[in-house]
């Protein structure tokens, strides 16, 4: 397994799509898999390989002056419990750190909700974010935003 940082836009997009599109379980809105694509242009971006194969992939955008957030990360359903979700986090953090961010955060559906998404949780718990806030209509009221946060 290789993790790579992807400048370019292109790229970023053909693999954004190809794995967002393979997760319909967590990715089923077809407006916001093209909201994901195209919002990772500009962005920092990493890609887990597999024989050069594009397996998962995680980008960071600026959410503060001193807060960059995981904006979106997928990871093959046949590769989930591997490292690799980690591991793409863990290159994100060190590049989010020498950027200057102090401050990680990231968005999910609320625990509790689904099945699917309590995993979701637990992996973001495990990293070490923290429980920041509910947003119990942020996105809509079957799926409340909890976002949490971590300091760099």
């Amino acid at each position: 397994m290789e993790i790579r940082r992807i400048d370019v836009d292109a790229e970023k997009r053909t693999i954004a799509r190809s794995v967002l599109e393979a997760l319909p379980d967590w990715f089923g809105i077809p407006e916001a898999i093209e909201e994901y694509i195209a919002g990772s242009e500009g962005k920092p971006f990493f890609t887990a390989f597999d024989e050069g194969k594009p397996v998962g992939f995680l980008y960071l955008k600026e959410t503060g002056k001193h807060t960059a957030e995981l904006a979106v990360m997928g990871v093959l359903e046949a590769y989930h419990r591997q490292g690799i979700g980690r591991a793409l986090f863990q290159k994100a953090r060190e590049a989010a750190k020498q950027a200057g961010y102090e401050f990680l955060q990231v968005k999910t559906v609320e625990m509790g909700r689904y099945d699917d998404y309590d995993a979701t949780n637990r992996f973001y718990l495990a990293l070490g974010f923290k429980e920041f806030e509910v947003f119990p209509t942020l996105w809509d009221a079957c799926n409340p935003c909890q976002i949490y946060v971590m300091a760099l």
